[in-house]
């Protein structure tokens, strides 16, 4: 399991790291979160065919290993019970995290090379836009946009 920095250096900090890791990878190996492991399979057979260049016969940028751990930080960041996206790879090198429900409310994230979540979001008649900086984690923004894509 990828192990995310504390961002504390107390002897402290470091205990509640490990137990919250440890705590975390408990409950990801029972029954009830099948779904990231689902996930993360997903992303690694993603990463598998997108990491050489040209993978999609037009040229295609190779996702790099930085991107792949991008990805997989956020996917890991996603509090237990949140929906899961689908995962898709771009020619640009960026994956992509989707939450889809309907025609009319869908997002779209792109895990770039740069460092940068662009979003594409569709909620109803509103669509909406954007960029922004992420640190192995999903940001609020976009926590806010998956929650408007399955409100009822």
């Amino acid at each position: 399991m990828m192990r995310l920095a504390t961002p504390g250096f107390s002897d402290a900090a470091q205990f509640l790291d490990d137990a919250t890791q440890d705590e975390r990878q408990r409950l990801q190996q029972s029954d009830a979160l099948w779904v990231l492991e689902v996930v993360h399979d997903e992303l690694g057979t993603v990463w598998e065919e997108c990491r050489i260049p040209g993978w999609d016969g037009f040229g295609a940028v190779p996702v790099t290993q930085e991107v792949l751990r991008n990805t997989y930080c956020i996917l890991q960041s996603l509090p237990l019970g949140f929906p899961a996206p689908s995962i898709g790879a771009e020619p640009d090198g960026s994956l992509t995290l989707e939450w889809h429900r309907s025609p009319r409310r869908t997002l779209s994230v792109s895990v770039s090379p740069d460092g940068y979540l662009y979003y594409a979001a569709l909620i109803g008649a509103s669509r909406e836009h954007g960029a922004v900086p992420h640190f192995e984690e999903l940001p609020e923004a976009i926590y806010e946009f998956v929650r408007r894509v399955y409100a009822a």
